[in-house]
């Protein structure tokens, strides 16, 4: 079924593949779906390091352009299909640059920084854990606050952004504590909505689809290429 040109989405389970998974899945675009298991160090091999120098995933293959940066790909994706985006107008445009940006330089930064001094870190140090979470809890409350007067990101469209939200959103237990999606409703109604759109649901599923077993276990072969600055200490 699948061709050479199809588009290659070099994808993990992470926030960020997911919400690149879920346009894809919305869109329709035909993919191969290509693991790159972080925790047995697929992305510090060269050949990945070709597409994507920062060694993260995910990336994208399109024909010959190559888009790396989550944030970026959707923006791609969307501009390319015309899909998911608001109107043309300076306006729209600017809400859309905008929240899309607070996701990617806020929400992802500061939930991803959460999870390793509470969860990952070598050693639990009581003043990051306190800085990350709560400017982790500052930005989900200000989407909490958005959502409050509009059904979504950008009003009653549903769009790029939301998929971005979404993404970050499903690790929210984690980024901060148990309970706290239910803490913020607007943000608990969106999740509940795109929960429910089969796309997600598709998305959710797609190493298993593609019957791929991502390394679960944080061991000291999976710590070495997750974490190289811990060798440091050594």
């Amino acid at each position: 079924k699948r061709r050479n040109s199809m588009l290659k989405f070099y994808y993990n389970t992470g926030p960020n593949p997911m919400k690149v998974a879920l346009f894809l899945e919305e869109s329709g675009i035909e993919y191969q779906a290509i693991p790159v298991d972080t925790r047995r160090g697929d992305q510090h091999k060269d050949e990945y390091l070709k597409i994507n120098p920062n060694a993260k995933a995910p990336t994208i293959i399109d024909n010959d352009i190559t888009v790396f940066d989550s944030n970026a790909i959707l923006l791609y994706l969307a501009e390319k299909t015309g899909q998911f985006l608001p109107d043309n107008s300076l306006a729209s445009k600017s809400k859309l640059y905008s929240w899309l940006m607070f996701v990617a330089t806020g929400i992802g930064p500061y939930s991803g920084q959460s999870v390793h001094f509470q969860h990952m870190a070598p050693e639990k140090i009581k003043y990051a854990i306190n800085r990350y979470t709560f400017e982790a809890e500052r930005h989900y409350d200000i989407l909490d606050s958005r959502l409050g007067s509009n059904q979504f990101m950008l009003g009653d469209n549903y769009t790029i952004v939301d998929m971005a939200v979404w993404g970050w959103t499903r690790m929210i237990e984690k980024v901060i504590a148990p309970g706290e999606l239910a803490k913020r409703k607007n943000l608990q109604r969106l999740m509940e909505e795109i929960n429910q759109r089969p796309a997600s649901q598709r998305a959710e599923n797609i190493a298993s689809s593609n019957q791929h077993n991502f390394k679960m276990e944080i061991d000291e072969e999976a710590s070495k290429y997750m974490f190289p600055q811990n060798e440091m200490l050594k």
